[in-house]
Order: structure tokens, then sequence, then C-alpha cells
């Protein structure tokens, strides 16, 4: 890195202080500081933006949950149709209350399964992935059956009939 560069203007020469790789002028002494911080922002920005984007992308990829698909029969206790992800509580008879995700709202509403379809105390059985982790009962349902009625939430998904 050069030591000083001058720069020629109409008041003469302004010399320059190497600054990391800017060359800010050696008079600038308050803005120079405030370029730092801003730039400190920016980079504090950016690492934010990407830890968000890689918790949105873990949270709606499929990469937590397992491969193979489980069916999980229960009763409905909660039923949640709100964002971003329509939920289900379903009480299992021998293994507590699962958390049951489903798709998008408008996926979700796409197979049929809309407010008003299902209430709790209502027995469902619910075909999907579970997550790999065997202390979390949580599954991500790719088909609802409620009575006689089927709600394909993921059909290119489903791995059995």
């Amino acid at each position: 890195m050069p030591a000083e560069t001058p720069l020629a203007s109409r008041f003469g020469e302004i010399p320059f202080l190497p600054v990391g790789m800017l060359h800010l002028p050696a008079y600038a002494g308050r803005e120079s500081i405030m370029l730092g911080i801003s730039a400190q922002r920016i980079v504090a920005a950016a690492i934010f933006s990407a830890a968000l984007a890689t918790g949105a992308a873990a949270h709606h990829g499929w990469s937590w949950a397992e491969a193979d698909q489980i069916e999980l029969r229960g009763t409905i206790e909660k039923i949640s149709m709100g964002g971003p992800h329509p939920t289900l509580d379903v009480a299992t008879a021998d293994d507590g209350v699962w958390l049951i995700e489903l798709g998008n709202p408008r996926q979700t509403e796409r197979s049929g399964f809309v407010e008003g379809v299902a209430k709790p105390g209502d027995k469902v059985a619910v075909l999907g992935n579970r997550s790999q982790d065997p202390k979390e009962k949580r599954l991500k349902a790719v088909r609802l059956t409620i009575g006689e009625k089927r709600y394909d939430i993921y059909p290119d998904r489903i791995k059995t009939n």
C-alpha cells in the first residue's frame, strides 16, 4: 500500500492516508470514523441477513425430517390455521401429544383441508416425516385422513397409498 497519495485540487494537494483498502483524506477525521461505523453496520447487516436466510431455509425445507414416513393415529386436540404453516396438536394413545405441521396455508387449502373440516376431538391418521431429533414429537404431514376423507397436502411426496 502506498504510504501517502496526494490529490491535486483547486485547493492544492490534499494528502490521503490509507485506511484498510480505502484511502481517505487526512483531514477527514470524523467522516472516516463515520465511514468505519457504516462499514461495520453493513457487514453486521449482511451477516444477520445470511443467518435469517439460513434459518428460513432450514425451517421451510425438509432437512430436519427423516426420509422415511410413518403413520401416526390420534385425536386432534388443537387446530391452528395461521401462518407460516397450519398445525395440529394430535394426542396419541401411547406417545403423548405430537405437533403436526401442514403445508403453507395455500397448499393446505388446495388439499381441501380448510377451516371447519375438522375440529378438536376428531380422530385423525397422519402420514408424514418425523423429526430427526428422537426427543422431538414433530411430524411434517404429507397426508391427513379424517373419517373417510383424505387430504393430500404434498401428493408428490406420498410414498404409500
